[in-house]
């Protein structure tokens, strides 16, 4: 039985994770950098540890340090949370060989459904639709051009280890493929180490779609309903919400079987999540597969009524899951807004510093996510999100006009933040039909003034 879990990451995902733990009866360690010595995830474990300087490099990735440091706190299991060694099947490898339970998946799985060549084949060979384009990598200029003429312009070259945008050109002829083969391999190698590209079929304005999975290590394979994750920047999400206001009841169902498929092809464990993107017909193809619990998990919470942090453990745990596809009900509109500390008006450049006046909003039907506070000093080693804003309510119009609503109740001072744009495109007639492609905001950003975005 899992009695103690060492928490392998920070923010506001660490103190979710705290919070779950407490609610099982579960202890937690809290491992830290030295940035992070006034987190509440730090403050509110029951044990913390520093495992060295504020870089990531120093601290949250160092996999030697996390792991001495839950042989010294004598953990059961570790919650990688999402981003850092989270995807990392190493270090899911090294936790197996110590013994040491990892809430996700196994190693081998990650390491598969990790590499998007080979989770294209995975998914592929049952049955899921994938997007048209090359079988596994492409190393040679030579061959890339004669398979994107095969596929037709424009194509999209992708890192094989890519992620959050990184590692990806779009080319629109010949002309242009070369250079943007070369500049996908160059920054793949740069960012991850591997340079290693496929190529895929450009789907132009699509919507990107993911179903959330939970698998127990006794076969059931479920999922949890989707989520729109098509407001991004940059291919960095922003809003996300449940249900799809795109999807049809039948598009949905193909959608979430296929999905269920993907994940048992790959012997899939714990939880993750299945990515589309969908054109405009309601096509609909695989594109990846996050091997972790994602940032936007509490918009299915919120609209399920179901655990997500809970049933990782549980898994984890060897249980088995309690309820089935049939007892899931989907009778909520949930949408969440990431609160980043970044200035909208100056192209998004973050916004470090020392936060004065703090208030959360509240009510009901808001859920408020964020380990930051008054007086609490945002650090300028990490990623700028400080918080997550979800909003609930019985149909999509209520949880908008809740959103709304909320975030205007929202205080931050000191630092710039994303309040005031989330409250601008709550507003915009293209988001409240229902309307937003992942080329929303780009289109938004042009044509709305900048001064909407000022925030003390």
């Amino acid at each position: 039985m899992i009695q103690k879990i060492l928490i392998a990451n920070r923010g506001e995902i660490a103190l979710r994770i705290v919070r779950a733990c407490r609610e099982l009866g579960i202890k937690t360690l809290a491992v830290y950098s030295e940035a992070d010595v006034q987190s509440l995830h730090v403050q509110l474990a029951d044990e913390a540890i520093c495992i060295g300087g504020p870089r990531s490099a120093d601290s949250y990735l160092r996999a030697d340090r996390i792991i001495s440091a839950a042989e010294i706190g004598d953990v059961d299991a570790i919650h990688p949370g999402y981003g850092f060694l989270s995807e990392n099947a190493k270090f899911a490898e090294q936790c197996e060989s110590c013994n040491i339970k990892f809430i996700g998946p196994k190693s081998a799985v990650i390491s598969t459904m990790g590499d998007k060549a080979k989770a294209k084949e995975t998914v592929k060979k049952a049955g899921v639709p994938t997007v048209p384009g090359s079988d596994g990598t492409v190393d040679s200029e030579d061959e890339a051009i004669k398979i994107a003429r095969k596929i037709g312009y424009p194509v999209i070259i992708k890192a094989v280890a890519g992620g959050g945008g990184r590692g990806m050109r779009i080319a629109h002829n010949n002309v242009s493929f070369a250079k943007e083969f070369h500049s996908a391999r160059n920054e793949a190698e740069q960012v991850f180490g591997n340079a290693e590209v496929y190529i895929e079929k450009y789907i132009d304005k699509p919507r990107h779609i993911e179903f959330q999975i939970l698998a127990d290590n006794h076969g059931k394979v479920l999922h949890i309903g989707e989520r729109d994750c098509s407001v991004q920047r940059r291919h960095q999400k922003l809003i996300e919400e449940s249900p799809s206001p795109f999807l049809t009841s039948d598009l949905r169902k193909k959608m979430g079987k296929a999905a269920v498929k993907a994940a048992a092809a790959a012997g899939y464990t714990n939880a993750g999540t299945i990515e589309y993107i969908v054109d405009g017909k309601g096509n609909f193809y695989f594109i990846e597969m996050n091997t972790r619990i994602q940032v936007e998990h509490p918009v299915t919470e919120e609209m399920t009524g179901i655990d997500l942090i809970k049933e990782q453990i549980r898994i984890a745990n060897g249980d088995k899951l309690s309820f089935s596809q049939r007892d899931i009900k989907f009778d909520r509109h949930a949408i969440e807004c990431r609160i980043n500390a970044e200035d909208p008006a100056r192209n998004f450049i973050p916004s470090p510093g020392t936060i004065g006046l703090y208030y959360a909003p509240g009510g009901h039907g808001v859920r408020v996510d964020s380990h930051v506070y008054g007086g609490y000093v945002i650090p300028s080693h990490y990623d700028s999100m400080i918080g997550k804003l979800i909003c609930y309510g019985r149909d999509r119009k209520t949880a908008i006009e809740r959103m709304y609503r909320a975030l205007s109740e929202y205080i931050i001072r000191g630092v710039k933040t994303t309040i005031p744009l989330h409250k601008a495109i709550m507003s915009d007639p293209v988001f409240i039909e229902g309307k937003a492609t992942t080329a929303y905001m780009e289109e938004f950003m042009n044509r709305t003034p900048s001064d909407l975005f000022n925030s003390d």
